[in-house]
């Protein structure tokens, strides 16, 4: 819910003037639905690009929504913080959801966004094969989402950051605890995934964004959890990451990791992309310290065994040591 943020004056004319024409309403039902580009927004609404793009621009410049950077592309939503975020719900508020011609462009918006989806599950499926082998080598996937879960303990989450979200599985996974999710990803092709996920999942509080996952452009302090999965072994640099992601742990948040211990599974630098052989629990105590975090969990998931070498998957969990409340470093000692 979007806190009763109150507008000046001049900011709230400013607001109902640029909602107030036809096509910017529309816009802003339409984003209320999610995020969506200028070439979407173009397509439901039969205009020109230029007319549709001067519309955007008037509604971010008043606040009502935001624009995101994604390489040549860029996403729009409504805005989720300050004055402009409170006015934009109350108005949406006041229109009938029933209005034939909202209807029909909400129509045509879920079938382009249909057709998104089945082009990013073609994607996710030529790739897929190698993914699939890579699963076989560790641990099955539902025992480490229990243990980020476990290692969660169950308590309401305001804003959570996944960095490196891929197919945004940690935004899915954890949807029924967090009141916002933010994803962050390098790849246009993940991101693409991510969203299909998200939105076959019905998740409508959780958007992703493009981004470098070792200069993230976010607020310092702003996630009450950030979550790395399986990212810090694609990275030259994986310390630098975590330094930025403890930026962003907010006073007496959590930084969850998970990846790989050391493993000599060569084929993986070759056929996967992976700059790093997995991490021990010194090398990585010593970042998350150095990042500002105590280390408060590690418990490390091996696979079992069958002949061959397996990777073994550690979780490590750093809590930002300016607030740390007693039940929760019980509970992290003894998980």
């Amino acid at each position: 819910m979007v806190p009763d943020v109150r507008s000046t004056l001049d900011d709230l004319v400013t607001a109902l003037k640029s909602a107030g024409e036809p096509t910017r309403l529309r816009l802003l039902a339409l984003l209320s639905a999610g995020e969506a580009t200028v070439k979407d927004l173009t397509e439901v609404l039969a205009q020109s690009q230029p007319r549709v793009s001067r519309h955007l621009k008037l509604l971010t410049e008043a606040g009502l929504i935001e624009r995101l950077p994604e390489g040549a592309w860029a996403y729009y939503r409504l805005s989720e913080d300050g004055p402009g975020a409170a006015t934009v719900r109350a108005l949406l508020g006041r229109l009938a959801a029933e209005d034939p011609i909202l209807v029909r462009d909400r129509q045509r918006l879920d079938a382009l966004k249909a057709d998104h989806a089945a082009e990013a599950q073609r994607y996710f499926a030529a790739n897929a094969a190698g993914w699939d082998r890579l699963r076989t080598l560790h641990v099955p996937d539902a025992a480490v989402e229990a243990a980020v879960r476990e290692a969660l303990g169950g308590r309401r989450i305001h804003a959570l950051l996944d960095i490196g979200t891929g197919t945004g599985r940690m935004l899915t996974l954890l949807a029924d605890s967090y009141t916002r999710g933010v994803g962050i990803d390098m790849s246009h092709d993940m991101l693409s995934v991510a969203r299909a996920n998200l939105a076959g999942a019905g998740i409508d509080h959780a958007h992703v964004r493009q981004g470098d996952v070792t200069a993230l452009a976010v607020p310092a302090g702003s996630f009450d959890v950030v979550v790395i999965h399986q990212v810090l072994h694609y990275l030259d640099d994986p310390a630098r990451a975590i330094r930025e992601a403890a930026r962003a742990v907010a006073p007496g948040g959590r930084l969850v990791i998970v990846d790989f211990a050391p493993h000599g599974l060569e084929f993986l630098r070759t056929e996967h992309a992976h700059r790093r052989l997995g991490f021990g629990h010194d090398q990585m105590r010593g970042w998350i310290e150095a990042a500002g975090l105590d280390l408060g969990l590690v418990r490390d998931l091996p696979a079992e065994p069958n002949g061959e070498e397996r990777l073994t998957v550690t979780l490590f969990v750093g809590i930002d040591r300016r607030i740390v409340l007693a039940d929760e470093r019980r509970f992290l000692q003894s998980a």
